[in-house]
């Protein structure tokens, strides 16, 4: 059992790490002036066969920018639900752990976010609404698989009806699915953003599964 625990442990920190590393390579392997003004792109043979490939379309673009309101409203439910419990219990701390942690991790999330808008490494293959936008990691991917991959934790932790926990793990999945997918083949990203973006979801997400599992939860 203990070894299980560990799993998620060196998991999250081997996606991170790899995330870090990739980022790196993404800044010096096959760095070309071929984005939008002449902007650096790194693996640029592989980002502009993968652009070519798939074009841009723009109604996925704008189907998965809307969807990714479903993420922020996971994350709503769990602050309610969070509130819920310190206004019962009248200590912050009395608030279960998980539903706490749970609060870091999104805020880390949204850091990570500000962090690569504020320094970007590449720029989007076109222009939204004629500007030029940060491109990397892409952000509704890395919101869709840090966030979505907590709804099916939390479930299974909180839910005790299989059936259900079954449903919302299936739609939830191919949910995920769709948006990486769509997002994909849109065109508003280069396919070393999408790839950059899963590293580290998958990084954040298991170092808070395994933060949580560490206080001998129940363990998924």
């Amino acid at each position: 059992m203990k070894n299980r625990k560990n799993i998620p442990f060196f998991t999250g920190i081997s996606c991170v790490t790899a995330f870090i590393i990739w980022t790196i390579l993404i800044q010096t392997i096959d760095v070309q002036p071929v984005g939008v003004n002449g902007t650096a792109i790194g693996f640029a043979a592989l980002n502009c066969w993968f652009h070519n490939l798939t074009g841009t379309n723009m109604m996925l673009y704008t189907i998965t920018d809307w969807l990714g309101l479903i993420p922020v409203f996971v994350c709503m439910i769990f602050g309610i639900l969070g509130l819920m419990q310190l206004i019962k219990r009248k200590r912050l701390l009395q608030v279960d752990k998980d539903i706490l942690f749970l609060g870091i991790y999104y805020i880390l999330v949204i850091f990570a976010y500000l962090i690569f808008e504020m320094v970007p490494i590449n720029y989007r293959p076109i222009l939204i609404d004629g500007r030029m936008e940060a491109s990397y990691p892409s952000s509704t991917t890395l919101l869709v698989l840090s966030v979505m991959p907590t709804l099916i934790f939390q479930t299974n932790c909180r839910l005790k009806n299989s059936t259900t926990r079954n449903i919302i793990r299936i739609l939830t999945t191919l949910f995920s699915v769709f948006m990486v997918f769509s997002r994909l083949i849109s065109g508003v990203h280069w396919f070393t953003d999408i790839i950059g973006s899963a590293m580290l979801s998958a990084g954040l997400f298991y170092t808070y599964k395994a933060l949580i599992l560490s206080y001998d939860r129940k363990d998924i």
